[in-house]
């Protein structure tokens, strides 16, 4: 079956599966819709959790062997399969086909992976998986929409707010799920009252001392190499994400490499940025930005976050915020000497 994800939480009080797959490019919404459903089957008792990374050379025959055995200390389990790549090749495509045949009922699994094509949809493991489990699939919010989700969001803590304290929130997180998740629950913490007016927003998310992921971004994109290095340390000082900055440069340099490839075939911006819905004051960043980068410079800081994220896995012995200090480098289009 397929689910949307404002359905999840019913779905999992009344006929819930035994298996689940989560799929998108939003991390935020990634994270709530596998953290609902790892909350139910640990209140059903699956207290045992296997967490794979399905890497390039994954051995398939784990997935089966852990469905296959128990712990000595938990009767019930739930497998995380985690994909890098959406497409799992031969060897996965025969082990899901395999897996979903023989369910065990105290044996849970739950997929993730980024957005899924149409082509894969058409796959035998995919529509197994949607046979004998539930699919979500989360898209992104965009601008237009971005307002009422914001709604949503406050209607969660009892909260209200009048049509200009909603675009003022969604002005300022600049399509950035995360950051409006974070402001809401910054007004709900410091609302007098249950209606939110565009004065309380601004007065909470005015612009402040602290090192923000965005700003971080903004002055990569400007070139102002110093003023990303010391926004990167405030954010590593206040104990900030590796993985959540880092999806926030992995998101901006795939999309300045869809609009570089555009500007390399002779075609205008204005298309690009209207059909991507990229906010007003973000279109002069990203000019500035591909006035200095080729379709080669972006393609090695994709290669240098694969290298972060092995950082991050512990699978690549690195330091994970030296990388990030260098991929900022790179986007600021800055050498490291003239610092």
């Amino acid at each position: 079956m397929r689910l949307r994800s404002e359905q999840l939480s019913k779905h999992l009080s009344q006929s819930p599966a035994l298996i689940y797959f989560v799929s998108g490019d939003e991390p935020l919404l990634m994270q709530e819709s596998c953290d609902t459903i790892r909350k139910y089957f640990r209140e059903q008792g699956f207290s045992e959790r296997d967490v794979m990374h399905v890497e390039s050379g994954f051995d398939w025959q784990q997935l089966l062997g852990s469905a296959r055995s128990m712990s000595l200390f938990a009767e019930r389990k739930l497998i995380e399969l985690r994909l890098n790549n959406p497409k799992p090749g031969d060897a996965g495509s025969k082990a899901l086909q395999e897996y979903v045949k023989d369910l065990n009922p105290d044996t849970a699994l739950l997929i993730s992976s980024s957005k899924i094509d149409a082509g894969t949809q058409k796959t035998k493991w995919f529509k197994a998986i949607e046979q004998h489990g539930a699919v979500i699939q989360l898209w992104p919010i965009d601008a237009r929409q971005l307002p009422n989700w914001i709604k949503q969001r406050l209607q969660r803590h009892g909260l209200r707010a009048d049509t200009d304290a909603l675009r003022l929130i969604a002005e300022k997180v600049e399509g950035n799920l995360l950051a409006a998740a974070q402001e809401v629950d910054k007004l709900a913490l410091m609302a007098d009252n249950d209606v939110i007016t565009a004065q309380a927003v601004s007065d909470a998310v005015a612009d402040n001392s602290r090192y923000n992921l965005f700003a971080l971004v903004d002055n990569c994109l400007a070139g102002q190499a110093k003023e990303a290095l010391r926004a990167l340390h405030g954010l590593q000082a206040e104990g900030g994400e590796p993985t959540v900055i880092l999806w926030a440069f992995s998101r901006e340099i795939r999309l300045l490499q869809d609009a570089r490839f555009m500007l390399d075939q002779g075609q205008s911006l204005s298309h690009f940025f209207s059909k991507q819905r990229v906010f007003e004051k973000h279109k002069p960043l990203m000019q500035s930005a591909l006035r200095r980068l080729s379709a080669n410079d972006l393609f090695t800081m994709l290669q240098q976050c694969q290298k972060i994220d092995l950082s991050i896995k512990g699978m690549h012995q690195a330091s994970v915020w030296d990388e990030l200090d260098q991929l900022i480098m790179q986007l600021a289009g800055k050498p490291i000497e003239v610092l």
